[in-house]
């Protein structure tokens, strides 16, 4: 009973909000929860009475405890972005895009760790949240205001920049191969 079918671990949410691990038999909070996401645990949490799996919601509600302290991710302006689209036409969409848009951010993140320093895939990682909320607002067909940055005007700074892409086009090419 410690594992539902396909090796999930179940957890149980009881009416007084508290979590039970059914493998470990013990209690546990929602940063534990957290920390089994991070650890790529898979479990599935049920409400204990009605048996209703409410993973979703969970997940959802830790997200929102660690944008609350302060762990802020998800930038003002995807937020307002993915309010917009409950309730309308892309509604069903978006789910299956984001997901994908998150297994090719994941892919290049594995794919550059090695490559590059972290002051590159920081700022990699910013290019491509811009260029996500430049696609997340193309659903809604407002003008994101992530990736409107005005562009250096030296001549210099573009030269860099552009040295800078070519290499990194370089060693993505290297690794793809």
């Amino acid at each position: 009973m410690a594992k539902a079918a396909g090796g999930k671990v179940t957890i149980k949410k009881y009416a007084n909000r508290r979590l039970y691990d059914t493998e470990q038999s013990t209690y546990i909070t929602l940063d534990r929860l957290g920390q089994m996401v991070r650890e790529g645990r898979d479990f599935e949490v049920v409400d204990a009475k009605s048996g209703e799996d409410i993973t979703h919601q969970v997940l959802t509600q830790i997200i929102v405890e660690e944008e609350a302290r302060g762990s802020t991710l998800l930038p003002v302006n995807f937020l307002r972005e993915l309010i917009a689209l409950y309730g309308g036409q892309m509604q069903g969409a978006v789910p299956q895009y984001l997901e994908a848009a998150m297994d090719a951010f994941k892919k290049n993140q594995q794919a550059l760790a090695g490559a590059f320093g972290s002051n590159m895939l920081a700022d990699l990682t910013k290019r491509n949240m811009a260029m996500f909320e430049g696609a997340a607002s193309a659903f809604t067909g407002k003008k994101s205001t992530a990736g409107d940055v005005a562009p250096d005007s030296s001549s210099d700074e573009l030269a860099k920049l552009r040295a800078e892409l070519a290499a990194l086009q370089a060693k993505v090419d290297k690794i793809g191969k």
